[in-house]
């Protein structure tokens, strides 16, 4: 850490302007991912460092199926830049992503239970 004042050390930088950098500016991903779309990792092994850190957090926290509401919630992550570092994710076959099947336009009920009772749990 660089000293800036009186030996202070610099306030780090605002973990948004972070984000906004790892999602390069996005703020919706490039397919329709749901906020109920559960998340699990695609590999057992840990990423290494050549991936950025929220990629590791999201696949190490992806052990366990999550929605991606979830997963914002349990990294303190904006939603939308969950849903784009998700959806990157996906393409790149780190995560897999299962979309909730709507019937007639209407989510299943069983899928949105699930969620409640995971959110409650945070």
């Amino acid at each position: 850490m660089a000293s800036w004042h009186d030996g202070e050390p610099e306030p780090e930088r605002s973990s948004l302007v972070r984000m906004y950098a790892v999602t390069g500016g996005r703020t919706a991903p490039r397919n329709g991912l749901a906020m109920e779309a559960l998340v699990s990792s695609a590999t057992s092994a840990q990423l290494g460092m050549a991936y950025p850190r929220e990629y590791r957090a999201i696949s190490e926290l992806c052990r366990q199926v999550r929605s991606v509401a979830e997963v914002s919630a349990l990294l303190a992550i904006p939603l939308g830049v969950a849903r784009v570092l998700v959806a990157d994710m996906e393409a790149e076959g780190l995560v897999r992503v299962y979309q909730p099947q709507h019937e007639a336009g209407r989510p299943d009920t069983r899928l949105l239970e699930r969620v409640l009772t995971g959110l409650r749990r945070l």
